[in-house]
């Protein structure tokens, strides 16, 4: 039988020891408290008073060394998306914070039930749908209940961290050699972002919309919410559209999208916070129809000015920041549309979701939608804007009262 025996130290605290016969001599195992001891002291005696299987002595259970290219999460992390190609400065930096306080909260439970760090081979599917929980439910400060240590996440945000996690460690199975054999997201149920999107947008009706842009006085200004609410531009790619971009002379008159704004490398000097690069994907390279009204707007703001001139530009003559437009063009007309009695609150990017809205009244296939936005799949609109798809109910209940109103054939007739 095993038995507990306290052992006083100098410095006034108690180590508890563990202590039985083994093939004829004392075994010991010491432990700083009393119900790990009294634990490890029924996993002895239902071990036949022997050591239990896979305990180290002074360790405790250690599992096999069965990786021996292991490396810390973390570590492997932040390696994978430095290595990364295609991506930006600013969206490594963005991986990097997600990583650095994310991943950290990612741990990998033993057989044992204890807690140890993660590691690129340890981690199981059971330890991700653990991390998608805490990352669901926050945590709160034990000592001050009305404060978070750690707030909620949304559902996708705690989607594109797994979408990240995933291809971390697909890469550790696509490794050479290979460091897993499985990539434990697979499998992983995240939470339903159903309310997520549709929260996040507001769609402007056409009178709506022209309540706020009245507010906006600056003509310049004006001309610019036009063009985002009349192409469904996103903001980077609009402001840094320029005159070459134009074909206003071709029976089809376009927009060229082949640029963005990019946000620069945190503590870039001041007035460079942001430089010109691709699009957001591959596919936000694209033309984009232009109305009369629109190519009337573009030969007025670009008469007199040269190929590498912006389109649209601030009262200097530069092109519009994001922050001074918002600041001080869009929100103090929002705000004097609200007061005059407009019952939403429109972001700026709303406008890109007020177009799609206005498209999808007019009948306008998804697909098309897809490629006047520049998704990257047709997923991407759908999820989004799917809901609004109302206007063909009536030809489709039409269609299927029609179908179902035709006779059947019935049994025995035949051709003749």
């Amino acid at each position: 039988m095993a038995s507990i025996v306290d052992r006083p130290k100098k410095d006034g605290s108690v180590t508890y020891q563990v202590k039985w016969r083994q093939d004829g001599s004392w075994q010991t195992e010491n432990f700083g408290d009393k119900d790990q001891a009294e634990q490890f002291r029924k996993l002895v005696e239902a071990h036949d008073n022997k050591w239990p299987y896979g305990w180290i002595r002074g360790k405790g259970f250690v599992e096999p060394d069965e990786h021996p290219n292991d490396a810390p999460l973390m570590d492997y992390a932040n390696r994978y998306v430095d290595r990364l190609t295609g991506v930006d400065i600013r969206t490594r930096e963005d991986y990097h914070r997600e990583i650095r306080l994310h991943f950290i909260h990612l741990v990998h439970t033993r057989t044992d039930g204890l807690e140890v760090p993660a590691t690129i081979c340890n981690i199981t599917q059971d330890d991700v749908t653990d991390w998608v929980r805490r990352e669901q439910e926050g945590q709160l400060d034990p000592k001050d209940a009305s404060r978070w240590l750690r707030k909620k996440a949304d559902p996708k945000s705690i989607a594109n961290r797994h979408g990240l996690m995933y291809c971390v460690f697909q890469a550790a199975v696509d490794a050479t050699p290979q460091l897993r054999t499985t990539n434990p997201c697979k499998k992983t149920s995240l939470p339903r972002q159903d309310d997520h999107v549709d929260q996040d947008m507001t769609f402007l009706e056409r009178d709506e919309y022209a309540r706020v842009a009245k507010e906006i006085t600056d003509p310049d200004a004006r001309d610019l919410a036009d063009f985002l609410v009349g192409t469904g531009m996103r903001w980077s790619e609009a402001s840094a559209l320029k005159v070459k971009d134009l074909n206003l002379t071709s029976e089809r008159p376009t927009a060229s999208v082949q640029r963005a704004w990019k946000r620069a490398k945190k503590g870039a000097p001041a007035g460079e916070g942001f430089f010109l690069g691709p699009p957001k994907t591959k596919k936000a390279r694209r033309l984009i129809a232009l109305s009369p009204a629109q190519v009337e707007m573009c030969r007025r703001l670009t008469t007199g000015h040269g190929p590498e001139a912006f389109v649209f530009r601030a009262a200097m003559g530069g092109p519009w920041r994001h922050s001074n437009f918002y600041h001080r063009k869009w929100q103090p007309a929002v705000q004097a549309a609200i007061a005059a009695g407009l019952p939403k609150k429109p972001r700026l990017h709303d406008l890109r979701h007020t177009h799609v809205a206005w498209l999808i009244a007019k009948n306008i296939p998804l697909p098309a939608i897809q490629a006047r936005l520049g998704h990257e799949s047709i997923q991407t609109t759908v999820d989004r804007y799917g809901h609004l798809v109302r206007e063909l109910d009536d030809e489709i209940t039409a269609a299927v009262e029609g179908i179902m109103s035709v006779p059947a054939p019935r049994a025995g007739l035949r051709a003749v």
